[in-house]
């Protein structure tokens, strides 16, 4: 099988975005609707009292081949966290899933820190109408660090399977200092949870369920999974851990594992292939991706260069 690329479908510059937000349009996360497809995306508001940025969630609707954007929210969907919460300085992202009559919302939350830059966790949120809007089902952290998982637990994605949550979401394994007077840089896998009720999570503690490519260091991101046929496909993005912001070739790239069973993951990064295009808004860069069923077609969501400032673009896959 093969990804076709469709091409670049959104870009956060053609539109009114909520939050004072401008640019970025990272990690799409598809619902179905009716007559509609939305994407969740996470954009960026500039903080005025230190110059950082704030990262929101907002969404763009689309006809359900993508090929038009139909409108984009204007209302905020979900604040960010109070002062000294998990989810104080950022959402990034919000994958979001039917349960019910209710839409939920898993995110996953920054927060500053001195020593090293960044802490996240991943929180739930649900929407009651339709997931226009999302409430906190608690201002903590639903699945956070652990003894052997201890800082940079995120990017939850969530799939109910036979009467089962499971979840895949990355932990971080260390942080570390490549050069003298550099900032620390982080590494982290991709592992495993399980739940009855989508609420209490029991990890697969510590087990990092996707082999490294690039060595040890290697860092892995966003998983989203999907079944094709009688196996299910995780898409992911992995890079290195330093030297990625000036150099492409070692910046993010699609990766793939397959599996039989939810747990065990075979990778193959070949099959099926998404390559970077060169001179094209995805040249340099290929991450955080998103699978999806439409329509009886599975389609890949996933930004480009500069970790999706410019907006998103999608696939289709094909034997």
């Amino acid at each position: 099988m093969k990804w076709r690329k469709l091409g670049k479908i959104f870009d956060p510059r053609d539109h009114q975005l909520a939050n004072r937000c401008v640019e970025f349009a990272q990690s799409p996360q598809v619902l179905v609707l009716p007559d509609a497809i939305r994407v969740y995306f996470s954009t960026r508001e500039r903080d005025e009292a230190t110059g950082k940025f704030l990262s929101h969630i907002a969404f763009a609707e689309f006809s359900r081949d993508f090929s038009r954007v139909l409108r984009v929210n204007a209302e905020p969907v979900i604040p960010l966290g109070e002062l000294g919460t998990f989810d104080e300085h950022g959402i990034f992202p919000m994958q979001v899933l039917p349960v019910g009559d209710e839409v939920w919302g898993y995110t996953c939350g920054w927060s500053r820190r001195s020593s090293v830059s960044v802490e996240t966790a991943i929180g739930l949120a649900i929407s009651r109408d339709g997931g226009l809007s999302f409430e906190r089902t608690g201002p903590g952290p639903v699945l956070g660090p652990s003894p052997q998982e201890p800082f940079l637990v995120g990017d939850g994605f969530v799939q109910k399977v036979g009467g089962t949550f499971h979840m895949w979401y990355i932990f971080g394994t260390h942080w570390t200092r490549y050069a003298e007077g550099e900032a620390p840089d982080r590494v982290y896998k991709i592992g495993h949870a399980q739940s009855p009720d989508g609420v209490h999570w029991t990890k697969d503690e510590g087990q990092r369920i996707i082999g490294d490519r690039l060595g040890a260091d290697e860092c892995q991101a966003l998983p989203s999974v999907i079944r094709v046929g009688e196996r299910w496909l995780m898409a992911f993005c992995y890079r290195h851990a330093y030297g990625f912001r000036t150099d492409p070739t070692r910046g993010y790239r699609i990766g793939h594992a397959w599996s039989d069973d939810l747990k065990t993951w075979q990778r193959c990064d070949d099959e099926p292939l998404l390559e970077t295009t060169p001179g094209q808004w995805d040249s340099d860069m290929n991450c955080y991706p998103h699978v999806c069923e439409v329509d009886g077609r599975i389609y890949l969501l996933y930004n480009g260069n500069q970790f999706g400032r410019e907006g998103f673009g999608l696939a289709v896959l094909e034997p």
